[in-house]
C-alpha cells in the first residue's frame, strides 16, 4: 500500500507566489531577495497554520539559489538549512551549541540559514545566551525565528529583529485553496461544503488541510455540505435559515420541536446560540447593499440572506443579539442549560422580528 501523504505537507508551497494569504509577507520577502537587502535577523509571528515555517523555508532557500543562478531548478540547499524545535531545545547548552556551529561558513552557498520555531520557549538564560550572536552574527549566517507568542520574547530579541506579522488567512482565500486540491485530486465538491471547512479551520490553513483529510475519508470523492456538516458536527445554513423563519413567523410550536431535533442530534446547545447570533448578525449585513460584501458565504446562500433580511425588523434584531449574548454569558453556570435555551429562543420568537408575521402560542 502506498504510503498516505497528508494534504497539509503534500500542498506545502515551494514558492513564494504560491503562500496562501499571505501576499503582503511574500512580496516583501521576494523583493528582499531580489535586492539582496534580506536581514540578518528576522521574527516572524502570527497564529498557528499560517505559513510562517513555510515562508522561512521557502526564504531559506531562494537566498541561497539567488547567490548560485547556476543551481539546478530542484536544489533544495538542506545543507545550508538548520531547523532547530526550541519547544524541546530550549536550554543555554542548546543555544551554545548552535552559536558555536554559526562560526563555520557554509561548504555550498553562500548562506547558512538558521530556522528556530516556537522561539518564545527559550528559557531567559538561553535568550540571554543568544543575543550577541543575533546582533552581530557572521555575514554567512541568517536567522529566522517564528513564534506564536510574540509577548513572550524579551524585548532585548525583538529589537534586534525585522518583524513580519502573519495574519490569518480568510475564508475565502481558503475556500479557494480547497477548490484547487479538490480538483487536483479529482473530488467533487459543493462550494457550501468547501466553505464550511474554511470556516471550521478559523483562519489557519493547516487546519483547514486536516479537516479536508477527515471529511474525504469519510466522504470520498462527493462532498457535500450536508455530509460535511454531519461530519464535523456543526450545524449547517439550511438549519439557521429555518430556525429564523420559525423566529420570524413566532411559530413557537415549531421552533421547540426543532430545537428538541438539534439536540437529539448530538448538537450542542451553546454552540447553536452562538451559530444563530452570527446568523441574525449576518442578515442585519445582508438588510443594506453597501455592507453585503462583509457576508463571507457562497453566493447562493448570500442571495438566500438578503432575501430572508427583507422584512427583518433592525431594533428588534439588536434587541436579539443582546439576549443570546446574554445567555451565551449565564449558559456555563446553569443547572438547567436546556430550559435556559428554550426561554431564551421563545423570547426571541415574542420579539417580534418580523412585525408582519406574528402566531399566537394557543393552548
Amino acid at each position: 500500500m502506498e504510503q498516505f501523504v497528508v494534504s497539509a505537507r503534500k500542498y506545502r508551497p515551494r514558492a513564494f507566489e504560491q503562500v496562501v494569504g499571505q501576499g503582503h509577507i511574500a512580496i516583501t520577502l521576494e523583493n528582499a531577495v531580489k535586492s539582496e537587502k534580506v536581514a540578518q535577523a528576522m521574527l516572524f509571528c502570527g497564529p498557528r497554520g499560517v505559513g510562517k515555517t513555510t515562508c522561512a523555508r521557502i526564504l531559506a532557500r531562494e537566498i541561497n539559489r539567488h547567490s548560485m543562478p547556476d543551481a539546478a531548478p530542484d536544489e533544495d540547499f538542506a545543507f545550508n538549512i538548520y531547523e532547530l524545535d526550541a519547544a524541546s531545545n530550549n536550554s543555554v547548552d542548546d543555544i551554545r551549541a548552535l552559536t558555536e556551529q554559526v562560526r563555520f561558513a557554509p561548504q555550498v552557498g553562500r548562506y547558512k540559514v538558521y530556522i528556530i520555531d516556537e522561539v518564545h520557549m527559550l528559557s531567559t538564560a538561553a535568550f540571554n545566551a543568544f543575543l550577541k550572536t543575533l546582533e552581530e552574527p557572521p555575514a554567512h549566517a541568517i536567522f529566522i525565528l517564528a513564534t506564536t507568542e510574540k509577548h513572550k520574547i524579551l524585548p532585548t530579541i525583538l529589537s534586534r529583529c525585522q518583524i513580519f506579522d502573519f495574519r490569518l488567512i480568510t475564508v475565502e482565500d481558503i475556500r479557494r485553496h480547497l477548490e484547487y486540491i479538490v480538483a487536483d485530486q479529482g473530488v467533487e465538491a459543493e462550494s457550501e461544503a468547501l466553505h464550511i471547512i474554511a470556516q471550521k479551520a478559523d483562519g489557519a490553513l493547516r487546519d483547514a488541510l486536516s479537516i479536508y483529510d477527515r471529511v474525504v475519508s469519510f466522504c470520498g470523492k462527493n462532498l457535500t455540505a450536508a455530509r460535511v456538516a454531519e461530519t464535523l458536527n456543526v450545524l449547517d445554513y439550511n438549519t439557521y435559515f429555518t430556525m429564523m423563519e420559525h423566529i420570524m413567523e413566532a411559530d413557537i410550536p415549531q421552533l421547540l420541536l426543532q430545537i428538541d431535533k438539534i439536540l437529539a442530534d448530538g448538537y450542542d446547545a451553546q454552540y447553536m446560540l452562538a451559530g444563530l447570533a452570527t446568523h441574525i448578525r449576518d442578515l442585519l449585513v445582508a438588510r443594506d447593499a453597501r455592507t453585503t460584501v462583509l457576508l463571507t458565504v457562497p453566493e447562493d446562500v448570500k442571495q438566500r440572506y438578503i432575501s430572508q433580511a427583507q422584512t427583518l425588523d433592525y431594533g428588534n434584531a439588536t434587541d436579539a443579539l443582546t439576549l443570546l449574548s446574554d445567555t451565551l454569558s449565564e449558559y456555563r453556570a446553569s443547572k438547567a442549560q436546556r430550559l435556559l435555551t428554550e426561554i431564551c429562543l421563545m423570547r426571541l420568537a415574542s420579539l417580534g422580528l418580523d412585525p408582519s408575521k406574528k402566531k399566537v402560542l394557543t393552548t
